[in-house]
C-alpha cells in the first residue's frame, strides 16, 4: 500500500516521471506494433485496458480505512499536484471531448463554455476556495449545515448536490461509453458498463486519496492526448509549428470554404433529417456568429451560468479540501487554472483545423465534394457509423456529398479527429486513452462527491451521529456502487449530449448552492431560514423552468432556454435568501464570530477532523 505519510508524497516528482515515460514508452510501443500490421482494432483494446487497469492499480494501492484519508486525502497534497488533479477532476468528458465538438459544429457561440468556465475559477480563487478551506469541513454539505446551523440546511444542499452531481456524472459515463464503443467496437450500451467499472475501482477503495493520484495520472495522460493530435495537423496542413496562433488563419480559410460550398444556405431533405435521427448536420459554421443583441445577451447569459456553476459544483471545490493549509489551497487554484489554460486555448485550433480536413479540397483527407459511394469507404466512415454517431446521406440523390448531407454527433469530433485528419491509428488510441482519462477523472471526483455527501452529511450527521469509522466507510461505498450503476443506466438512454447535461448539472448547482455558499462566507447576516428559502426557491424554479421549456413545450423566456435555466434560479436564490434573513432572527454572535474567523484567509482550519 502506498504510504502517503512518509516517501511517496516526497518523491511524487520522480514517481510521476517514471509514470509519463512509461506511458510514452507504451505509446511508442503501440506504433511499433501498428507498424507490424497489428490491427487497429487489437490496439484500441490495448490502449483502454492499459489506461483502465492502471488507474485501477493505483485506487487499489491507495485503499484506506481511515476518514481523513479517504474524504479529503489526509490534507496533505501539495499545491501543485492539487492543481494537475483539479484540471484532471474538472477537464471532463465535456471539456475534452465535447467542447470542441461544439464549437465545431456551432462555432463562436460556443466558446462561452469556454469563457464561463475558466472564468469561474477567478470566483473559486476569489470568493470561496480559501475560506472553505479555512473552515476546514469534508463536504460543502458540511459547510453549509454548520454555517447555517440545523439538519434541514444541510438535507436541503446534500439533495442539491446529488441532483447536479448525478446530472454531470451521467455525462461523465456517456462519454466513457463513447470512447469505449469506438476503440472496442462495442454497442455504446454496453461501453458504459466497461467505462463504469474502472471509475469504481479508482475511487471505491482509496476514496479522495484514491481519486487524488488517479486524477494526477489521468492528468498527464489526457493534455498529451490532446496537444500532439493539433500540433501535428497544424503542421500538417501547412499552418506553422504553433497551432495556437496559425489557427486565425485557418479560421479565414474555413470562413472562404464556407462561403463557397453554401453554408446556411443548402438545407438537408426532410428525409435526411429524419434519417439522422439526432445528429447533427454540418451546416452551421464558425462564422455563424449572429451580431444581434439577442446572440450577445445568449453569449452572455451561458457565460454567467457556467461561471457560477463552477464555483457551485461541490466535487471542484471539496479538491481544495486536500491541501495542506489554506495558503497551498489558494495556491492550488492557480496550478489549476494554469493546467486547464493548457487545453482550453487548443480547443478551437482542434475544432478549426478538424473542419479544414474535411472541408479543403487542397487537402487529402477532405470528403466534401467527394462521390457518396468513396466516403462510405472509408474506414473511419464505416467504423463510426457502426457505432451509430455517424451517417452519410444523399439527400438529393446527386451521389455527391454536400456539406448538410454529412450527420455526426458533437460528441466524437475529438475522438475521430486523427481519423479524419489521416493520422496514425496510434494517434486514435492516444485520443481514445485521453478521452477516457477525462471522463473517468471526473466521474470519480463526482461519484465520490454524492457518496461522502450521503454518507458523511446525511447517514452520520443526520440518521446515525454515533457510527463508527468502519461502518461509514463501508456505507460510502456501497453508496458509490449503486449511484454509478444508476449513473451508468441513465447513460444508456442518451437522453441528452454530454454538453447538455453538463449545462444541466451547472444550472441545478448554481440555482441552489452559489449564493447560500457565496452570502455564508461573505454576509453574517444571513441566517438559517434565509438559506434554507434560497436553496429550495431556487433549485425549484430552476428546475421546473427546465421542465417547462425542455419537456412541456413552453416558449423561453428572452433566449433563455435549458441551457440556461440557472438565470432563473440564482435571482430567485438570491431574493429569497436575502429578504427572509433580514425577516427573521440574525445569527447568533458565535456564528458572526465564526465567518469572521473564516474571511480571515490564513491560520489553522476552525473545525477538526472529527466535528
Amino acid at each position: 500500500m502506498i504510504k502517503l505519510e512518509g516517501g511517496f508524497v516526497k518523491n511524487l516528482g520522480k514517481v510521476y516521471s517514471i509514470y509519463t515515460l512509461g506511458f510514452l514508452g507504451f505509446v511508442i510501443l503501440m506504433a511499433i506494433l501498428e507498424w507490424s500490421g497489428v490491427s487497429n482494432t487489437m490496439i484500441g483494446w490495448l490502449f483502454v485496458a492499459f489506461t483502465v487497469l492502471i488507474y485501477a492499480l493505483i485506487g487499489v494501492l491507495s485503499r484506506t480505512m481511515d476518514t481523513g484519508q479517504y474524504y479529503v486525502a489526509g490534507r496533505e497534497v501539495p499545491a501543485v499536484y492539487n492543481g494537475m488533479a483539479t484540471a484532471a477532476d474538472w477537464m471532463s468528458g465535456a471539456s475534452f471531448i465535447a467542447m470542441a465538438g461544439g464549437i465545431y459544429l456551432k462555432g463562436y457561440p460556443y466558446m462561452a463554455f469556454l469563457v464561463g468556465w475558466t472564468g469561474g475559477y477567478v470566483l473559486v480563487a476569489s470568493l470561496i476556495a480559501p475560506y472553505l478551506r479555512k473552515f476546514g469541513c469534508y463536504t460543502v454539505p458540511d459547510f453549509i449545515g454548520t454555517r447555517y446551523g440545523g439538519n434541514l440546511a444541510r438535507f436541503c444542499a446534500v439533495f442539491i448536490l446529488v441532483i447536479a452531481s448525478f446530472t454531470y456524472v451521467t455525462a461523465q459515463i456517456n462519454g466513457t461509453g463513447t470512447v469505449a464503443s469506438r476503440a472496442l467496437q462495442i454497442p455504446f450500451e454496453v461501453g458504459v458498463w466497461i467505462g463504469l467499472s474502472g471509475i469504481l475501482f479508482c475511487s471505491m477503495l482509496g476514496g479522495m486519496r484514491a481519486v487524488t493520484w488517479t486524477q494526477v495520472a489521468q492528468y498527464i495522460v489526457l493534455i498529451v492526448a490532446y496537444l500532439i493530435p493539433v500540433f501535428w495537423m497544424s503542421n500538417k496542413l501547412g499552418y506553422g509549428l504553433i497551432p495556437h496562433l496559425a489557427q486565425f488563419d485557418a479560421v479565414a480559410r474555413v470562413q472562404e470554404l464556407e462561403a463557397a460550398l453554401g453554408v446556411k444556405q443548402l438545407m438537408p431533405t426532410a428525409e435526411a433529417q429524419a434519417a439522422a435521427g439526432k445528429l447533427s448536420s454540418l451546416k452551421v459554421g464558425i462564422n455563424d456568429a449572429s451580431s444581434s443583441a439577442m446572440a450577445k445577451w445568449k453569449f452572455f447569459t451561458l457565460v454567467l451560468c457556467m461561471m457560477a456553476g463552477t464555483a457551485s459544483l461541490p466535487h471542484v471545490i471539496m479538491r481544495y479540501f486536500t491541501t495542506s493549509s489554506v495558503k497551498a489551497a489558494r495556491q492550488s487554484v492557480g496550478f489549476s487554472l494554469l493546467f486547464i489554460c493548457l487545453l482550453y486555448l487548443t480547443a478551437p485550433a482542434l475544432a478549426t483545423f478538424t473542419k479544414l480536413s474535411l472541408l479543403d479540397p487542397n487537402v487529402a483527407t477532405s470528403i466534401i465534394g467527394k462521390s457518396i459511394a468513396s466516403v462510405n469507404n472509408l474506414e473511419w466512415i464505416q467504423q463510426w457509423s457502426n457505432v451509430g454517431f455517424l451517417k452519410v446521406i444523399d439527400g438529393n440523390n446527386d451521389g455527391i456529398l454536400q456539406i448538410n448531407e454529412f450527420f455526426m454527433r458533437g460528441d466524437i469530433v475529438v475522438l475521430a479527429t486523427p481519423e479524419m485528419a489521416g493520422l496514425p491509428y496510434v494517434i486514435s488510441g492516444l485520443v481514445a486513452a485521453g478521452g477516457l482519462a477525462a471522463a473517468m477523472s471526473t466521474a470519480d471526483g463526482l461519484l465520490l462527491a454524492i457518496a461522502n455527501a450521503l454518507s458523511h452529511d446525511l447517514y452520520y450527521k443526520i440518521i446515525d451521529p454515533k457510527a463508527n469509522t468502519k461502518t461509514r466507510l463501508i456505507v460510502a461505498r456501497i453508496l458509490l456502487l449503486i449511484i454509478g450503476i444508476a449513473g451508468a443506466f441513465v447513460a444508456s438512454l442518451k437522453l441528452t449530449s454530454i454538453l447538455g447535461a453538463v449545462a444541466w448539472a451547472f444550472c441545478f448547482a448554481n440555482s441552489g448552492l452559489f449564493f447560500p455558499l457565496i452570502l455564508g462566507v461573505w454576509w453574517k447576516r444571513a441566517n438559517r431560514a434565509g438559506a434554507i428559502a434560497g436553496m429550495i426557491g431556487g433549485f425549484g424554479s430552476g428546475a421546473l423552468y427546465l421542465y417547462m421549456v425542455q419537456f412541456a413545450g413552453m416558449e423561453p423566456w428572452i433566449g433563455i432556454d435549458g441551457l440556461r435555466f440557472g438565470m432563473i434560479g440564482m435571482p430567485v436564490s438570491l431574493i429569497l435568501m436575502v429578504v427572509v434573513s433580514l425577516m427573521t432572527e440574525e445569527p447568533d454572535k458565535a456564528t458572526q464570530d465564526m465567518v469572521d474567523q473564516i474571511r480571515v484567509a490564513k491560520g489553522k482550519p476552525l473545525l477538526d477532523n472529527e466535528h
